[in-house]
Parts: C-alpha cells; structure tokens; sequence
C-alpha cells in the first residue's frame, strides 16, 4: 500500500529548532500538510481535533512528555492506531524499552537524516 504523501503529519518538540529541522525533513520527502505542537497536551489537543497518518514526538518535553503523549494516545480508542515515531537524544536501553511498552512503532536517535527519517517512516507506514 503506497503512503500518502498528503496525510497529515504532527510532529510535537518543545525545541523550535527541531520543529524547523523535522519538518524541513518532511517537505524533502514529499509531506505537505504538517501541524506543529510544542508539548504532549498540545498535540493531544490537535490529534483529538484532526486525524494524523503520523506523530513524530521528541522524548524530552514539558510538561508532558513524548512518553506520557505516547501513553494518553495509546488510551485512546479513537487515537491507538496512529503511527507514533519518538525521537530522542538519548539511546538509553531503558528508554527504547518504556517506549517499546507503551507502544511507539519506531525510535530515532538525534542527530539524523532525511535518510534516517525515510527509513523510519517507510518501517511504520511502508514505502513511499
């Protein structure tokens, strides 16, 4: 099944910067219709108010984190079937593991490239 490139993307980062740089990303690999939040309660408000074919959420965020974001989404009936990749600086075993548990389908370790992000997103969503 072919992605569609049209699908809204969320991607959640406290850091202005990352926001610029993930959805710079996106654009590179054809993704038009991107939203921006800045902690988990507002992305949480946003997915609850649009559908997302993908949540792209840094770890570190307050006062919610990526984590508890994962965890509310995952809770969700109506929200548990979002892809969810979390992007972190930290590539701390029992962090892969905490998001394992509460259901990411897939983890990024900053730094990374479009590269890096085709492949994590063709992983979760199959090739585009």
């Amino acid at each position: 099944m072919a992605v569609d490139k049209n699908m809204n993307v969320l991607i959640v980062d406290d850091y202005k910067t990352m926001l610029r740089i993930v959805g710079n990303l996106l654009k590179q690999l054809g993704f038009s219709n991107i939203d921006e939040a800045t902690d988990g309660s507002m992305a949480l408000g946003k997915m609850q108010e649009k559908a997302y074919g993908l949540v792209i959420s840094d770890w570190n965020m307050e006062p919610m984190t990526g984590l508890q974001l994962l965890k509310e989404v995952r809770a969700d009936d109506k929200l548990k079937a979002t892809p969810f990749i979390m992007i972190t600086a930290e590539s701390k075993t029992e962090n892969v593991i905490a998001a394992k548990q509460a259901g990411v389908n897939n983890y990024i370790v900053k730094p990374f490239n479009a590269e890096t992000l085709k492949k994590k997103m063709v992983a979760v969503l199959g090739d585009f």
